[in-house]
């Protein structure tokens, strides 16, 4: 037997069946397709940095609890004591946790559609069952529509991108209370860009006994050290712990994130000139013919060209130096739609410059 022919006999067919999940090439180009903060930290506070890191003793495993980081994501992000903290190395390996925690036979997760591709795709993977429920047209969310399908399906888990990614809306408060509400099992509102938007449900966390809060450092501008946090109940958080690998946040994650937690001014500084930025480059595509822009709470904007297909769109930006995200054929709803992440001031002008030639 052939290696391919022991793969196929081996490998789980829904994986066989699957692609891989792929990140672009984006050496010697403008990256605005991953919703990164642009901004590296001042020069003084990386060789503060530095320092820091020289004092690890990288022969030792990390502290496996990370209580350390866990105290000072409390002070960061204003999490109260009552509130318990799993970690994960990203918010992607969150969702895995959870999926692998609830994943049982005839099981379904729901979350409305588009949205974040990874609930879907860590879903099936683990053997789940997803239910994707289209947004409505302008892309908020169909609470009736939300309300039934949680009706017909009795999902264990929902989850609700708040702001939603790929679209950068807030889906309406009330709504997601009603979804809540409803739902029979666990609801985890993701607010991977609440720094953007300015808005949270952790208010929530205590009321509802089915609601927890997960959000990643890496919009903030912490991507390489990839830092995912869920918070809510130690009812679900313990049984959560269970599937947690050991040792998955590394000690220079760690003492990176302690470190900058000291200095949150710089991030929270780099976030309002991004916030600002994003309100100035929407107001410049705006204005650009045959443009369809759509209001953003996020650090990205999704936009989309009447007259063009958005391959050729991608094509020429990236011709011209700017890779940004194609969107058109990851959803109907997404027909030639593209997603540009809010960069630098000379970033986002460059994109201005080569977008309005493409459109012209």
């Amino acid at each position: 037997m052939s290696a391919k022919e022991k793969v196929n006999r081996w490998i789980r067919p829904s994986i066989l069946a699957a692609s891989a999940y792929k990140v672009p090439d984006a050496t010697g180009l403008i990256k605005m397709d991953a919703m990164e903060n642009p901004y590296t930290w001042p020069e003084d506070v990386k060789q503060a940095w530095v320092e820091e890191l020289r004092h690890i003793d990288l022969n030792r495993y990390p502290d496996a609890s990370a209580e350390d980081l866990k105290d000072c994501l409390r002070t960061a992000m204003g999490i109260p004591p009552s509130i318990s903290i799993l970690l994960g190395n990203g918010s992607d390996e969150i969702i895995q946790i959870l999926a692998l925690a609830m994943s049982q036979q005839d099981n379904v997760f729901l979350a409305p559609e588009p949205g974040f591709v990874m609930y879907r795709v860590i879903t099936e993977m683990t053997g789940a069952r997803f239910i994707g429920v289209p947004l409505l047209n302008d892309f908020s969310l169909d609470r009736n529509a939300m309300i039934a399908a949680i009706e017909k399906h009795q999902p264990a888990l929902v989850f609700l991108a708040w702001p939603n990614n790929p679209t950068g809306n807030l889906f309406d408060q009330e709504s997601v209370l009603a979804l809540i509400e409803a739902a029979p099992g666990l609801v985890v509102v993701d607010e991977a860009y609440y720094a953007y938007a300015r808005k949270s449900f952790m208010g929530y966390l205590g009321q509802y006994d089915n609601l927890l809060v997960m959000r990643t450092m890496s919009k903030l501008g912490l991507a390489g050290l990839r830092v995912g946090v869920l918070m809510g109940s130690h009812d679900w958080l313990d049984e959560l712990e269970k599937v947690r690998l050991p040792y998955n946040v590394s000690t220079l994650t760690q003492k990176s994130v302690d470190f900058i937690c000291q200095h949150f001014h710089v991030l929270e500084q780099q976030v309002s000139e991004l916030r600002q930025a994003r309100e100035k480059l929407q107001a410049s595509m705006i204005k650009l013919p045959n443009m369809h822009v759509w209001p953003s709470q996020a650090n990205f904007i999704l936009f989309r060209v009447a007259n063009k297909n958005a391959d050729a769109i991608f094509s020429g930006l990236r011709s011209h130096g700017v890779l940004v995200k194609n969107l058109h054929g990851s959803h109907a709803m997404l027909q030639d739609c593209l997603r540009v992440t809010v960069g630098t001031e000379e970033e986002n002008r460059q994109f201005i410059e080569v977008l309005t030639q493409l459109v012209s």
